[in-house]
């Protein structure tokens, strides 16, 4: 009999991909997604129900509050959810012995480095998001040992609202824009980041742990608007300007390209560089 996957999150952006990654080939799992209707992440009881339900040997948790610059006047939402809801899908999941894979940030990092991040390096948070992002990942890690991190940065894909969707819509409506260019980092095709959650579960992988990933290379947001509109093959002039023109909320790290050598030794996989990917995505949208 084949045991249950239960993706929490799962009709949001990387939900969808998974669901697609598992959906038309033969799986050794049966996998739930699980819309915000079908569980509530936040109510204790909701999730209780849900593990007795399902009885999962694996917990994929793509749910997280999200809104960055709203996060800051929102506290206790963010934390809600970031914190204190993982903390009780962590002691859950330790309860049903079920293995969790949950995803975060590197929102978590101030983004001073100017060095590729490794897993172990200080995190410094700038905002309110990453600070509930952090104290999440340190609440599985405290009470659980069966569990992977996944950091991961600027995810994009054909599913849901995303930056890539975002610069072509802007595109139908204008000539010229102005993007960020002193923010640098690693587009992530949330494609390629369920292949790797998948790619986990399907070789049973026990090294356990904080792992990051992203796409190969660097960008910044000026870059990676420049090589949407290059592949769509749309003709828009971008500006590039600094953070300091747009007044937001919340800060942003200015340096967030994360190193993967962690996850590409111990789960064995080649990671697609990041132009390629987004390339792919766009012919597919």
């Amino acid at each position: 009999m084949k045991k249950n996957i239960i993706v929490i999150g799962g009709s949001g952006q990387l939900g969808q991909c998974l669901n697609e990654v598992v959906s038309g080939k033969e799986q050794a799992f049966n996998y739930f997604f699980l819309s915000k209707a079908e569980l509530d992440f936040v109510n204790a009881a909701d999730v209780a129900r849900v593990f007795e339900q399902y009885k999962p040997v694996y917990c994929i948790n793509c749910a997280a509050y999200t809104a960055v610059d709203q996060a800051e006047e929102d506290l206790d939402r963010a934390f809600e959810i970031n914190e204190f809801a993982v903390k009780r899908l962590a002691e859950i999941c330790l309860t049903h012995q079920t293995t969790l894979i949950h995803i975060s940030t590197d929102f978590v990092f101030d983004g001073n480095s100017g060095i590729p991040l490794k897993e172990e390096m200080h995190t410094s948070p700038v905002n309110v998001y990453g600070l509930s992002k952090l104290k999440g990942e340190q609440e599985i890690q405290e009470i659980m040992d069966s569990y992977y991190i996944i950091r991961t940065s600027w995810l994009y894909s054909e599913k849901a609202g995303n930056f890539v969707k975002t610069m072509l819509k802007l595109a139908q409506s204008r000539d010229e824009l102005n993007v960020i260019c002193d923010q640098v980092g690693t587009p992530t095709y949330a494609m390629d980041l369920a292949r790797v959650i998948i790619h986990i579960i399907e070789n049973e992988k026990t090294n356990y742990g904080l792992y990051h990933y992203s796409n190969e290379g660097v960008a910044s947001w000026y870059d990676f608007a420049k090589a949407v509109f290059e592949f769509a093959e749309v003709d828009m002039t971008v500006l590039p300007v600094l953070s300091s023109a747009f007044v937001t909320r919340a800060k942003r790290p200015h340096y967030s390209v994360m190193d993967k050598t962690k996850i590409k030794a111990i789960i064995g996989l080649e990671i697609p560089y990041w132009r390629d990917s987004l390339n792919f995505c766009i012919q597919n949208l």
